[in-house]
């Protein structure tokens, strides 16, 4: 019986040795695959640990709000500039004196987003030609408007 206890024993120890080995190569297979990922993300890096990669990715994120802001900033100036703009124009061609001319004079109304800037007229007839401008706020101006001044203006809003 003693001689079969040591058989044992040793059938046992070359499990566990036969195990061991199983497990060193199964993990030595999964430190391969982790490093092939590992290559993959960094690719392209260089010698870059994981620190430093990271350190990169936080400076270029910075970068990005930086010119996001500048952006923004800029952007409101845009809009400020734009809303002060001409944005919409009409032009109203018309004959005030039935006994001459064609449709030579006319109407024609600048005005930006809030309906403030100008309309100019021009009266033509075969004597002179009258020109003239009144100031517009909100669609309206201080000074009386023809009926042409106001279709230019009306048809705008």
């Amino acid at each position: 019986m003693h001689n079969g206890g040591i058989i044992s024993t040793m059938s046992f120890v070359n499990y566990i040795y036969i195990i061991n080995i199983g497990v060193v190569a199964l993990l030595a297979l999964w430190i391969l695959a982790i490093e092939l990922r590992l290559k993959k993300i960094f690719r392209g890096g260089g010698s870059k640990n994981l620190e430093q990669t990271l350190s990169s990715f936080g400076g270029e994120l910075k970068k990005l709000d930086i010119s996001r802001e500048e952006t923004e900033k800029y952007l409101i100036t845009v809009e400020k500039r734009l809303r002060q703009s001409v944005q919409n124009v009409n032009t109203i061609r018309f004959n005030p004196f039935q006994d001459s001319g064609s449709n030579q004079s006319f109407a024609v109304a600048f005005l930006n987003e809030k309906g403030d800037g100008v309309v100019i007229s021009s009266l033509y007839s075969r004597e002179k030609v009258s020109v003239y401008a009144k100031p517009i706020k909100n669609y309206a101006s201080e000074y009386t408007l023809s009926e042409e001044e106001k279709q230019a203006i009306n048809e705008i809003k």
